[in-house]
C-alpha cells in the first residue's frame, strides 16, 4: 500500500510540474483614438482615471476649461471615492484644461477640416 501511495504521488507531482508552463493573454491594445496626448502631467493622469473608467471618458469631452476639469477631477474624489491626492489633482487639472481644454480643442478643429 505504502509503494502505492508514493507513486500516486510522484505521478501527481510529475504531472503538474509539465502543466507548469507560465501562461500569458495577450490583450489588445487600447483603442488609438483614446490615447491621452503627451504633456506635462499625463502619467499623474493616466495612473488616477484608468483604475475605474478607459480614456474614452476623457478625450471625448468637449473643450472644458480648468474651472470644469476641476469640478469633474473633484467629482471623482468625492462621489466616487478616486484615491487622488491634493497635489496630483492640481497636475491633473493642469495637464486636462492644457490639453483637452477650449484652447487646444480649437487647435484641433483648425489643423483637421470636416470631410464632406
Amino acid at each position: 500500500m505504502t509503494h502505492v501511495l508514493v507513486f500516486l504521488i510522484l505521478l501527481l507531482g510529475s504531472s503538474a510540474g509539465a502543466s507548469g508552463k507560465e501562461k500569458t493573454i495577450k490583450l489588445p491594445d487600447d483603442n488609438s483614438m483614446a490615447q491621452l496626448k503627451p504633456g506635462e502631467g499625463v502619467e499623474v493622469v493616466r495612473a488616477g482615471c484608468i483604475a475605474c473608467h478607459s480614456t474614452d471618458y476623457i478625450v471625448r469631452q468637449p473643450g472644458r476649461d480648468a474651472q470644469q476639469w476641476e469640478t469633474e477631477v473633484k467629482k471623482m474624489i468625492t462621489v466616487f471615492g478616486a484615491p487622488i491626492s491634493e497635489s496630483d489633482a492640481k497636475v491633473m487639472v493642469k495637464y486636462l484644461a492644457a490639453t483637452y481644454g477650449p484652447a487646444a480643442n480649437q487647435a484641433t478643429r483648425k489643423r483637421k477640416p470636416l470631410a464632406h
